[in-house]
């Protein structure tokens, strides 16, 4: 038996890795290399020992199958990614273990299900090893452990339950890995598993698998990551609403493959909802890239054999009266599909009994084949324009009658709450089969008079009528544009309506002509409105009358706002206008009900006039910062606002109310709370800027907070137009560059100060990446070639000089002068630059490298690292580089009144921390000796000890005057405070900035540094003491300044002798 065990061991050795070596060659002998590898195993597994006196068997042939098989193993694991060879032999073990299972399978009874076999041995001695590697310190290792464990479980049979605990544990710990290509392995292989998970399997607050997967497609990083599990995910309840999201994900693969290969495998479209396919249709035909909207094109036109070809069935699948979405996919199915395009006809059974998906049909052909300019299928396809309008007449006529009987039936309680919904359902299909064929109407050619005059006539009759729903009113008006061509007919035809209506339903007023004014508040608004009479004061009315009068008005301003939105023409061309704007529009302003309506109204009508514009503008400003007024309407004023402005920009912003507007949109950004008033400020700002009738930098400032700050982080429609807007605004303009670089500095320490303020529930992107944004907006070589537009290039190295002055001031922390620093080396600097801005630049550099040198590392290399760039690559222009020669230009007095302001006159000569702390100690001692009272210690520094006359050091009553040359010991620290303060007081006062507060960051010091500042302030404040007596003793008589000379002579000859003592010690 012994000598049999030898000898499988050798042909294990032998034969194994010959298997192995042809299968890493090519998949197509892997199936079989598998015979031929089990052939070996069930060999190995006939080889066994007796133990214990024959009681029991050793299993050594298995078990050196199994270590010879690990072997083969482990020489994969340390391969990297993409090498094809390893890929190939993984699969291989895959399959071997799959087809494993698949014999073992075969060859058991019922009896046998539970007894342990060759195959379910082999797999968890396997498992088990490869379990080991999921914490191995090399990425491949882990990389090639995770891709067999996701090949292995494919083709697993049953495991040990606690071989599955670990495993599972294990999965779920890999699927946090730093590296991606490992996250991807794990996150396939999870997976795999989740199916087969339980309840049970979940301890106390534990996410399953299927969760942890959701979380990964939403919010993992890397997209190969997100890409994967997104193939691997099943399309159910749970998950539905992650893939959806998908389909708005920054990867255009990822993408294109929601619509591609997860959602082609469905069944039927009906596995989700009605809002979920709105959402496919929505955001696969609005993608940016070709390739996504062609996918999505494929997706919905598969859709349509889904429903066999039918067009009505296929509506079916989107709801057509609420959501605009069904056109765009009907659109896609006449373009992807040609075939159906041109079988669609409309006999005279189809025009019989109109559902809302015919209706909505016919339209959509209509008005496809009028793109298409097709005039053949539209002369087949529509009928008559006498047919046609009295079509709509009868599904008019019906519509009245489900109304009437409706209400009728209320008032008599013979409807159910059950039946009410119905009724209500069938009304509004109704209202949009009359609508869809209104649209119709309104793409027909009038060239038939008899046709013509027919539609007129019942369009007219229909939007007199008191019933007729407001959806229906804006397509009768799309109908009479095209029916009357001239704006003054039209608005003729409206005001004649408005007073058959106002006259029908309310009584002749009484009139009291002594008293014709004009509500007080309007007056004073708008002083006066041209040529407007007021009207008469009507008789009072009974509460029934006045809400009678408010419905009727109501109805007749909504006419107004159907009409003033198709007028083009000027307030002047059509002076029937203002019998409405006194009669109807002004006297309901302060109306609580109509208010918005009149509103609207009045805006529309400022569009079209210039002087009722310039009037009425204060009036909408007030309307807005009315904090009680209701937010939709402050919306829509909003609008209102911004409409006038883009029309009457100059006679607006010229005039008097033009001073008003930069301080009212600042406002307005900084007060906007609710999402939609910050996309509607956002959105009218952008227009403003772009088109350059605003120019404030302050405003620039806060569209960029607004950008950036967390409070928008779900605002998705604000954040989306300024998206767009920067680009645009940065890259269409240096002008608009320079502006965003005069920004740059100031609003990046207001956002890197609110970063660090954030609370835990608030997410906002780091100060480095915001940085890379200024970057990226003021970067000249992405300026749009224009004809006649010069480029400035010299933005980035104006940028640079902001950054560099930023970091010499001390209140700049350490952490955001670390970012300006890396940054440097990120700016263009173009060839052909200013020759003073480049000395400028290396000025700020040496200033910054010998007084104002951060401590840290990173920012220390990085700045000398630009430094030594600029010197190469500008080595021509800084070849006589001279301070004292730049003092003398007139271009940088503003860059050396700066550096004067930071640094003082002295502080050029080299630090001596040494001299200075002996100094200090004979300064001690020398005033330790003085006869006066009053002590006041100074600190000592150094490795010299105090002596006991240096704690009890003393300054004299009278203070001794110091030569001015000894007054510059040392100042700055007292001027660099002192300037900064003063400099950053200056700077808020001459610009307003948005209400934040900086919070300090402090750092630890060590406790000598601690120790030497105490040594080196004690020294200064004595020095100051002595400097403010010299001014104090100035102003006194001669004989006295006689003797404080001889004794400032003395004092003179005391310190210069303390000097000396300083250089000898």
């Amino acid at each position: 038996m012994p000598g049999k065990t030898v000898s499988i061991t050798d042909t294990i050795s032998n034969v194994l890795p010959k298997i192995f070596d042809q299968s890493q060659n090519t998949t197509a002998n892997h199936q079989k290399n598998r015979v031929a590898l089990y052939k070996l195993h069930q060999e190995a597994a006939l080889h066994v020992e007796s133990v214990q006196n024959g009681k029991g068997i050793k299993l050594v042939g298995e078990r050196a199958f199994e270590i010879a098989f690990i072997d083969m193993v482990n020489h994969v694991l340390q391969v990297k990614k993409g090498v094809s060879v390893a890929d190939r032999v993984v699969k291989f073990i895959g399959g071997y273990v799959g087809f494993l299972n698949e014999k073992a399978s075969q060859d058991k009874t019922d009896e046998d299900q539970d007894d342990d076999d060759m195959a379910s041995r082999f797999v968890a001695r396997l498992m088990k090893h490869l379990i080991k590697g999921f914490l191995a310190k090399d990425k491949n290792v882990r990389y090639r452990i995770l891709q067999m464990v996701s090949e292995l479980i494919f083709h697993l049979g049953e495991i040990d339950d606690e071989v599955y605990a670990v495993l599972r544990a294990c999965l779920l710990d890999r699927t946090k890995d730093k590296e991606p290509f490992v996250r991807v392995q794990a996150a396939i292989a999870l997976s795999k598993l989740a199916g087969s998970e339980s309840p049970d399997d979940l301890g106390e607050g534990e996410l399953d698998a299927q969760e942890v997967l959701i979380d990964m497609v939403q919010y993992d990083p890397a997209a190969e990551v997100r890409r994967a599990v997104l193939l691997n995910l099943p399309v159910n309840d749970r998950t539905t609403s992650a893939i959806l999201s998908r389909t708005r994900d920054t990867d255009d693969v990822i993408r294109k493959m929601v619509y591609s290969h997860v959602l082609m495998n469905l069944e039927t479209p009906k596995k989700v909802t009605i809002a979920d396919r709105e959402i496919i249709v929505r955001n696969g035909l609005g993608d940016r890239q070709g390739p996504v909207r062609a996918a999505a094109g494929k997706l919905i036109a598969s859709w349509v054999d889904v429903a066999d070809g039918n067009l009505i069935d296929f509506l079916d699948f989107f709801d057509l009266i609420t959501s605009d979405v069904a056109e765009d996919a009907l659109l896609s199915v006449f373009v992807t599909r040609p075939d159906i395009f041109d079988n669609v006809e409309f006999d005279e059974s189809f025009w019989s009994e109109l559902t809302p998906e015919k209706a909505f049909l016919i339209r959509v052909f209509v008005e496809h084949c009028k793109n298409m300019k097709d005039e053949n299928r539209l002369e087949s396809s529509l009928p008559v324009v006498t047919a046609l309008a009295f079509k709509i007449q009868a599904a008019y006529n019906d519509l009245l009658e489900q109304i009437q009987g409706y209400e009728e039936a209320r008032v008599l309680g013979e409807i159910t709450e059950d039946e009410q919904e119905p009724n209500e359902e069938a009304k509004t299909h109704q209202e949009f089969i009359i609508a869809e064929m209104l649209r119709l109407a309104a793409s027909l050619d009038y060239g038939d008079e008899i046709g013509r005059r027919k539609m007129f006539g019942l369009v007219r009759d229909m939007i007199s009528q008191e019933t007729i729903p407001e959806k229906l009113m804006e397509r009768c008006f799309d109908v009479l544009r095209v029916l009357i061509p001239n704006e003054k007919d039209l608005i003729r035809l409206m005001v004649e309506i408005v007073h058959e209506i106002r006259d029908q339903a309310m009584p002749e007023p009484e009139s009291e002509p002594e008293d014709q004014t004009i509500d007080a508040e309007i007056s004073q608004d708008n002083e006066n409105f041209p040529d407007m009479d007021a009207p008469a004061k009507t008789k009072e009315l009974s509460p029934e009358e006045k809400m009678r009068k408010t419905l009727i008005d109501s109805r007749c301003l909504n006419l107004c706002i159907g009409v003033l939105e198709r007028v083009n023409g000027s307030y002047e061309e059509n002076p029937t206008l203002r019998g409405i704007l006194g009669d109807l529009i002004l006297p309901n302003l302060n109306s609580a009900y109509l208010q918005e309506s009149v509103l609207i109204c009045l805006g529309l009508c400022c569009l079209i006039d210039k002087r009722m514009a310039m009037d009425s503008f204060s009036l909408f400003m007030k309307q807005i910062n009315k904090v009680d007024a209701a937010e939709t309407l402050r919306i829509k004023v909003l609008k209102i606002v911004f409409d006038i402005l883009m029309v009457y920009d100059k006679e607006i912003l010229g005039a008097e109310n033009g001073k008003e507007i930069v301080p009212f949109i600042l406002q307005s950004l900084d007060t906007a709370k609710s999402p939609e008033f910050q996309a509607v400020v956002c959105l009218g700002v952008a227009k403003l800027m772009l088109s350059g009738m605003v120019s404030d930098e302050n405003v620039l400032k806060y569209i960029v907070l607004a950008y950036i700050s967390p409070d928008t982080k779900d605002n998705q429609e604000v954040r989306q137009c300024l998206s767009y807007f920067f680009h645009v605004y940065c890259y269409s303009s240096s002008v608009n560059q320079c502006k965003m670089q005069k920004i740059a500095i100031e609003t990046y320490l207001q956002l890197s100060e609110e970063y660090s303020e954030l609370e835990d529930t608030q997410d906002m992107i780091p100060p480095s990446q915001i940085a890379l944004l200024f970057i990226d907006w003021t970067d000249p070589r992405n300026i749009m070639e224009m004809p006649n537009q010069a480029v400035n290039e010299g933005c980035h190295v104006d940028l640079a000089i902001d950054m560099l002055k930023a970091m010499m001031k001390n209140d700049t922390e350490k952490d955001d002068a670390k970012i300006f620093a890396q940054s440097l080396g990120k700016l263009y600097f173009p060839d052909d630059v200013d020759m003073s801005k480049i000395q400028t630049v290396k000025l700020l550099v040496n200033k910054l490298q010998r007084h104002r040198l951060p401590k840290d590392a990173t920012t220390k290399n990085a700045i000398a690292r630009f430094d030594k760039a600029i010197e190469k690559r500008f080595a021509e222009q800084l070849e006589n580089f001279n301070e004292e020669d730049l003092r003398k230009l007139e271009d940088l007095e503003d860059l050396f009144s700066f550096l004067d302001n930071v640094f003082s006159d002295d502080e050029d000569m080299p630090p001596h921390p040494k001299k200075r702390a002996a100094a200090a100690r004979v300064k001690s001692e020398a005033t330790a000796s003085s006869d006066s009272e009053g002590s006041t210690p100074v600190p000592s520094k150094g490795k010299g000890r105090v002596t006991g006359k240096a704690k009890t050091a003393t300054v004299p009553e009278t203070p001794r005057t110091l030569p001015k040359r000894a007054a510059k010991s040392r100042p700055s620290i007292i001027a660099d405070s002192e300037t900064s303060s003063e400099s950053n007081e200056e700077s808020d006062s001459a610009t307003p900035s948005p209400p934040h507060k900086r919070k300090a960051r402090t750092s630890k010091e060590q406790p000598a540094s601690k120790r030497k500042r105490d040594s080196e302030q004690a020294l200064d404040n004595e020095i100051n003491n002595l400097l403010e007596a010299e001014e104090d003793e100035k102003g006194e008589g001669s004989d006295r300044q006689e003797g404080r000379e001889g004794s400032a002579s003395e004092e003179e000859s005391e310190v210069d002798d303390l000097l000396v003592s300083e250089d000898e010690d």
